[in-house]
Parts: C-alpha cells; structure tokens; sequence
C-alpha cells in the first residue's frame, strides 16, 4: 500500500452526526473527496433539505436523516436503516453539540441537562449502536469532536465543558475497551473556528470584531481563527488506514492555543 492507498476510503460508510452545515459538513466533504459514501443525521426536515441542496452542489451525493442522537431508539433505527441500505457503519464522527453561554450559577438544571445530553451522552449512544458490527467485522472508526474546553476552563461553559471533558475520557476509553477489536477511537479537539454558530462572539452587530476576538487572536500563535476546512486533514487520517495504530488520542487543531502562553505585554 503507497502513501496515497493509505488514504483512502473508498466503499466505505461514514456517519457523521449534526452534519448538516459548519464543522461537520467541512468534515463529510473531506472523507467524500477520498471516496466515502455519505451518511449524515440533523434535527429537523428543514436542516436536512437544505443540507442535501449544499452537499449535491458540491457533488455529494449523501443520504439524510432526521434524528434525534439523544434518543436511542431514534439512532438505532437509523443505523439499522444504513446497515440495510448502504452497509454496516465503518465511520463514526460524532460531531453534533449544542452549547449555551451563561454563568453556572445562572443555568438552570434543564440547561445544563440538554447540553450534557446532547454533547456526551448522545456519542455514547452512537458509538453503542455501532460498536458491535464493528466488533464483528474486526475494523472500525469513530471520531468524537472535542473542544478546547476538554482541556481548559473559561467562564460561562461549564456544561459544555463538563460534557467534553467527559467525551475525551470516553474517546479513550472507547479506545482501551475496543482496540483488540481493531476499532481505534480517536478525537478531534478543534480550536476557535469562524462558522456561523461563532459569528457572535467575533462580530459585533456592526460586523466589528469583539473583545473576544482579539483576545482568541492574542493566543492563538497562527494569528487567525480556523475554518471549517482546516478539519478535513485531521479528519481523514483518523478515518482511514494511516491511523490504524493510532488509538484514544486526542489531536487538537487549534492554530498552537494549547502550545501557548499568550504574547507578551508591550
């Protein structure tokens, strides 16, 4: 196998959850261009009607779901409908989240419910419904999205940053439990990144950058926030065969923040 064979992921079935635009749209279309077939979930009619319109005009042909990952039921009859019609699962990415910014002392506990849902114990979930086809087959993937906030604490997170604290010790875990297998579960800790969802905390409403921008520009050493396209690469190497000694890591893609003290004052 040459470098290039080692890359690819040609037949194989990739499920990428909240996949419906940003991060994980950037991220289907990065395992499609080495030859996966698409499958992503959203959670509603209208997000998957407009992201099957992005995905064909940018040459995917991807299959939708609607699907709430915090159900279990709900995922386990969407991965047994993909099983029958495209095949078992070879990549997870688990990808969808929610966060919402406020002080904890202010979140209340339904709050703070959904977010831990939503973002720790729905992977659990799809990495449950998963798992055992792969445990037959022997060959498998899954890619939890992490966050900065696995590693680092900052004010107004905190569920968000309990839930992916928790996903990166589930990631390895995952890892330990599975790998004789051959599943290697690995996670994707990106940095900041300029999508839609973050519009807010860059721009002000006249399109000025915030505080929090010049503050994320003070400590990231490439003096830029990411793009979504910056996941593709990382993302590829954790699904394809590179990897296949690779197991409950966490790679960070954040421009160097954890490398970095900050700079200097003048």
């Amino acid at each position: 196998m040459n470098g290039f064979e080692m890359f690819s992921l040609e037949g194989k079935v990739a499920l990428v959850t909240g996949a419906s635009h940003g991060i994980g749209f950037a991220i289907a279309e990065g395992l499609a261009s080495t030859g996966a077939k698409i499958v992503f979930c959203c959670s509603s009619e209208g997000s998957k009607e407009r992201a099957m319109k992005a995905y064909a005009e940018a040459g995917i042909d991807a299959k939708g779901y609607v699907c709430d990952v915090t159900d279990e039921n709900a995922v386990n009859a969407m991965v047994k409908d993909i099983t029958e019609t495209l095949g078992p699962v070879d990549i997870l990415v688990n990808n969808a989240a929610t966060i919402k910014r406020m002080p904890m002392h202010e979140m209340p506990l339904e709050v703070w419910n959904k977010i831990i849902n939503t973002d720790l114990t729905a992977q659990f979930i799809c990495a449950k419904a998963v798992l055992p086809s792969m445990m037959e087959r022997k060959s498998g993937k899954i890619i939890n999205l992490c966050s900065m906030m696995s590693e680092l604490g900052r004010e107004t997170v905190a569920a968000y940053a309990a839930a992916k604290g928790g996903l990166k010790m589930l990631t390895r875990n995952i890892a330990s439990e599975y790998g004789a297998y051959n599943i290697q579960c690995n996670a994707i800790g990106p940095g900041y990144i300029a999508t839609e969802q973050t519009k807010a905390i860059r721009e002000d409403e006249n399109g000025n950058p915030t505080p929090f921008h010049h503050f994320i520009m003070s400590k990231t050493p490439a003096n830029r926030w990411g793009i979504a396209k910056d996941l593709m690469g990382p993302a590829i190497f954790l699904a394809s065969s590179a990897s296949d000694f690779v197991n409950g890591h966490i790679l960070y893609v954040d421009g160097g923040i954890l490398a970095y003290l900050g700079k200097q004052p003048q």
